[in-house]
């Protein structure tokens, strides 16, 4: 039995162009114009699921793709941080922000913990390990990034050291008992 997730990270938003914690906001208009070109390059799938936020709903319908809404896919809630700039926060906040980057069970922000992420987001690797067919997942950096260290068994902090950029593909293929990464990085109309 072989399974394939294709994770894709939600086109850019304005926010993200600004250095902004992730706050539910709409896509940027380029980011519409570069779906466009992932949508012609994506294998057929068996099951498209979508994070519950606004951008990764707007990039599946921008793909042409009918998402069903998996809450397992949602980014880190970043609480009070949601909207603020990282360098706005490092001011305000440098132990906090020191915490957050250096402790995954730390919640300084007053939102949901990276382990938390990367339990929620195991779940369902878990869940799709023994499922034949294609998933196409569309959701956002930290999940993204805690779906690659799960299938590494890496440590959890090295999540700091991935970079997921708008609409890159994430590849994933397991043999019914197993993950492994096929691919990583892959960017729409780069």
């Amino acid at each position: 039995m072989f399974a394939r997730l294709t994770m894709i990270a939600s086109g850019a938003t304005p926010g993200m162009r600004k250095a902004r914690f992730p706050n539910d906001e709409s896509l940027e208009p380029r980011a519409l114009e570069r779906t466009a070109a992932l949508a012609s390059s994506l294998r057929r799938a068996d099951r498209v699921w979508t994070s519950p936020a606004l951008a990764a709903r707007q990039t599946a319908e921008a793909l042409g793709l009918a998402a069903t809404v998996e809450p397992l896919l949602a980014e880190q809630d970043f609480g009070r941080w949601a909207g603020r700039s990282f360098e706005e926060m490092q001011a305000e906040d440098p132990e906090g922000m020191a915490a957050w980057l250096s402790g995954p069970d730390a919640a300084p922000h007053g939102g949901e913990t990276l382990a938390a992420v990367a339990r929620r987001v195991a779940a369902l690797m878990e869940r799709l390990v023994g499922e034949s067919g294609h998933t196409i997942a569309l959701t956002h950096a930290v999940p993204v990034r805690a779906a690659i260290v799960h299938v590494l068994g890496a440590p959890l902090a090295s999540v700091w050291k991935i970079d997921i950029e708008p609409l890159s593909l994430t590849e994933f293929r397991s043999d019914g008992r197993r993950w492994v990464l096929h691919a990583s990085g892959v960017v729409a109309g780069d």
